[in-house]
């Protein structure tokens, strides 16, 4: 098995914006993007081994907003989000596979739109194309909390992040709730100015699925069937906009899919590259 090993931090340029990017393995390239207020290290722990077992070469990058990846605690865009991984890909080498989970598969899909020359295919976990009411509610909700400079306590704040991203058959075993209520805890709550920022992206809340029509890049889109922070229905929204695009389902998988259910997402993320190269 190919083992990461200790990874050298890459500098991305992208204007004046510098994204901390991790590159390892040899093969055909797969670019993996986060979503909001996570690093790109969180792929390390189960996607990015499976596919270097898998024979790709794999790179992760705190999208900006993350240190130690500029914050950019003024605010910014989504296009200059899809800018920061197009600079990724640039550098790394063109065209890749794309892999982005919650915001970073909206950001994949607005790459697959805007710069398809880049994108070898495209895979998007836990995806979205449009806000709803509960999504925007929420979102204001933690934009409060940050601006009024609280946090919830620590056992109800993992309390919350379990019940909104992990599935109920997670949940219904007290010795995997008890260890993910503890993961969660570790973790502690995302309070930057840059995290700040990722939350008011001004295109949150536009409807795109109009524009995914026009999407001509292989695409799989990946729901998880118990995702309460973004319901399946809004993954298959995003499936059947993009013309020929394939969709799949992960069962007991709450919005941490890829990291409560890996198998089964390694399953279908290298099946379905392997079938695009």
């Amino acid at each position: 098995m190919t083992r990461p090993g200790r990874i050298a931090p890459v500098q991305v340029r992208n204007g004046d914006v510098v994204l901390s990017c991790t590159a390892v393995g040899d093969g055909p390239l797969v670019v993996m993007v986060m979503g909001t207020g996570s690093p790109g290290r969180v792929w390390h722990a189960n996607q990015q081994p499976a596919l270097l077992k898998a024979g790709y070469r794999v790179v992760t990058f705190d999208n900006r907003g993350i240190a130690p990846s500029s914050e950019c605690a003024n605010g910014f865009t989504m296009a200059d989000m899809v800018a920061d991984t197009a600079a990724v890909i640039e550098h790394f080498g063109a065209p890749a596979f794309v892999v982005g989970t919650s915001l970073g598969a909206r950001i994949t899909q607005e790459l697959a739109l805007a710069r398809p020359e880049l994108v070898r295919a495209a895979v998007m976990l836990g995806t979205y194309g449009r806000t709803t009411p509960l999504l925007t509610a929420y979102n204001e909700g933690e934009r409060a909390l940050l601006d009024a400079g609280r946090e919830l306590p620590a056992p109800f704040f993992a309390a919350i992040t379990a019940h909104m991203n992990l599935s109920p058959a997670t949940l219904a075993d007290d010795r995997s709730a008890r260890d993910w209520l503890d993961i969660i805890g570790f973790g502690g709550q995302s309070s930057t100015p840059g995290v700040r920022a990722q939350l008011d992206l001004p295109e949150r809340d536009q409807n795109r699925l109009a524009a995914y029509r026009s999407i001509t890049r292989p695409t799989l889109v990946v729901g998880f069937a118990d995702d309460r922070t973004l319901p399946v229905h809004l993954a298959r929204e995003v499936a059947d906009a993009i013309p020929g695009s394939r969709y799949e389902e992960v069962a007991d998988a709450g919005h941490f899919g890829y990291l409560e259910r890996p198998e089964a997402v390694n399953g279908l993320l290298i099946g379905y590259l392997d079938s695009q190269r």
